[in-house]
This record gives structure tokens, sequence and C-alpha cells, in this order.
């Protein structure tokens, strides 16, 4: 719920009149924290989108979307050593229907029920404890959340090695799952996913749609920053606060080796979309500037001003379809 409060209130802000708000999409995109995919599966049909392919021998069962018939998927996720605690969200379709099994490094497995009174539910594999959560529909979302919160018992950390989390079709609408783990700022630089899917990897509140959200990308190069929050090229999806079909980020500014003040009174090169953003902030203020402040406009703000520096951005090198979900919708705007 809170998730959800926090984007919408993003997205009121950023239609008052004479704002424009700019938001750095994120630096998830390279940290293997996301995987997402179907478990549905046309007869015919090579991999999952997102890199999966159908695991394990669980029984076709019909499904409502053409041909396609859903099969079970395993989820591979790597827990790096001295892990204190690891939190899981698995964003699905409310109508969808799923038997979910947990297998442990050492091998144990374990399922979740599926009638579970008051949401809640604890299970122990090994030396780890897992509390999961059941969510329900928000009132300005129809997803389903389910949270894993892994912690350790009788010790410090949490099994290290590969867990699974397979899921298996019970009743199948859209299919589709979403995997995310916490930022890798507060994660082991081994914890994340196997075949991980750097698709939908903005981070909050760049999901709102009506704020301006920026990529990042190398100037020296002229090539997109992989760590950079990645958008919605996913056209099938099926949840989420920015709807299919919504083009994000909006464009890309140079994030990388960006000369900053330090905390000490220097200089220093950063990088990050938090260092990309601050261009676009500045582009957008130069035009407000002519528009209302100079009288040459009196309504340039909000989602104008978006389009106008969508308009204004020229193609990065070697993106050759826009609207994309790395660089944004037409192409990047320069620091010059």
């Amino acid at each position: 719920m809170t998730f959800f409060m926090y984007v919408f209130t993003q997205a009121n802000a950023a239609e008052m009149g004479r704002t424009v708000i700019c938001v750095g999409s994120g630096n998830e995109g390279s940290s293997g924290g996301h995987l997402s995919g179907s478990l549905l599966e046309e007869p015919e049909a090579g991999p999952f989108p997102g890199g999966q392919r159908a695991a394990g021998s669980g029984e076709a069962v019909p499904s409502r979307m053409g041909n396609a018939v859903a099969r079970s998927v395993s989820v591979e996720l790597a827990v790096a050593e001295y892990e204190r605690s690891l939190n899981i969200q698995l964003w699905k379709n409310y109508c969808d229907e799923y038997r979910i099994y947990l297998r442990s490094p050492g091998g144990q497995e374990a399922q979740l029920p599926e009638m579970i009174n008051g949401g809640k539910y604890i299970l122990r594999l090994e030396q780890t404890e897992i509390m999961v959560y059941f969510g329900q529909p928000a009132p300005y979302a129809v997803p389903e959340e389910i949270y894993f919160e892994l912690l350790p018992m009788g010790g410090s950390y949490i099994n290290s090695g590969m867990w699974v989390i397979r899921l298996e079709p019970v009743r199948v609408v859209t299919g589709r799952y979403y995997f995310y783990l916490p930022s890798a700022a507060v994660r082991g630089s081994g914890t994340g996913f196997y075949r991980s899917t750097p698709e939908v990897t903005l981070t909050i509140p760049s999901t709102a749609a009506k704020v301006i959200s920026v990529g990042a990308y190398d100037s020296t190069y002229e090539a997109y920053a992989d760590f950079s929050g990645r958008g919605y090229a996913d056209a099938n999806r099926t949840i989420g606060v920015v709807a299919a079909g919504l083009a994000k980020p909006d464009l890309a500014a140079p994030g990388v080796g960006i000369l900053a003040p330090d905390i000490y009174g220097g200089y220093n090169p950063f990088t990050g979309t938090s260092f990309a953003t601050p261009i676009v902030s500045g582009s957008a203020a130069l035009l407000m500037e002519w528009g209302i402040v100079r009288g040459n406009d009196p309504f340039l703000y909000g989602e104008k001003v978006k389009a106008y520096l969508r308009a204004g951005a020229r193609a990065l090198r070697g993106e050759n379809e826009y609207p994309n979900s790395r660089v944004g919708a037409y192409g990047n705007i320069v620091s010059s």
C-alpha cells in the first residue's frame, strides 16, 4: 500500500501548475536484482520472456491466452555468504493461481499452503526462517504481491548458495511473474538472480507516469550505461504502476564520471542517474524561464516541457530503435 501511495503522490505533485519533476531511473539495470517471465508457452515456442524456459515436469494446464499452455517455472537465486537477511518480492496478476515451492541450497523443499488465514505464513528450511506475506490488491492497483523475508535461525547469517522458487500453474490468466530483490547497495555483490532480467528495473519514484524519468549514458563512449534502470520494453506487461506501451525512461543524459563538488570542498567524478538528472532539471528550468519568466509561453511546464525535451533529444550511437527501455522515448540530451 505504501509503495503505490508514494508513487501516486509523486504523480499528483507532477500535475501541479508551473512544476516539472525530474527523477533518476535508478542504478539497478545490471545488478541482477530483477527477474520476470511467463508460465505460458506457445506449443512450438522457444525461451520464455526474460530468458526462462519451462522447468520441471509440471503438467500443462489450460490458459486463457490463445493456444498457449502453462507449465511450471523454476527461478534460481544465488545468495552470497554473510547475508544477514534478504527479502524477495513476487508480483503477479491476482487472478492467476500458482502453487509455490521453495528449495534451500541444501536441498530441503517446502510448499506454501494455498489457503492462509491472515495472509501470513512461516516456514523453516535449514538454518533460515522464511516469513511469507500474501498481499491483496490495493485501492490504486490490481496486482498481488507475495513477500518473502529470509532471516537467520540460531546464527548470524541465512544459508548461502542457490535457492530455488518453483511456480506451478493452477489457474492461469496472464501467466506473468515479476521478482525483485532489494537495492544492490544493501545486499551482497554475489546475491542476485541467475538469468536476471534487466528490463523493468526503474526505481521509485521514476515509475510515476507524469514525472520526467531520466536514464544515464556514458558521454565519453556515446554508449548506454548498463547500470541505468531500464523501463518498459515489455509490451505484454500486465502489472505495474506504469501501463504497457508508455515509454519510460523519458530520455537519458550523461551520468558517468560527472565532475561534481564533494563533501571536502573539492571536485570529484561521480556516476549514477542521480548525476544525469540535474542536467535534465537544468534544461527544464531554462525552458520554463524562457516561457514563464520571459513571457513567451505562460503554460510551459509539466508534460509540455517533457514533450519539448523529448522532441529536442538526439539519437544515441548504437540505439537504432525508439522508443526503447534503455535511453528513453526518443533519445538523449547532451550536456553542452
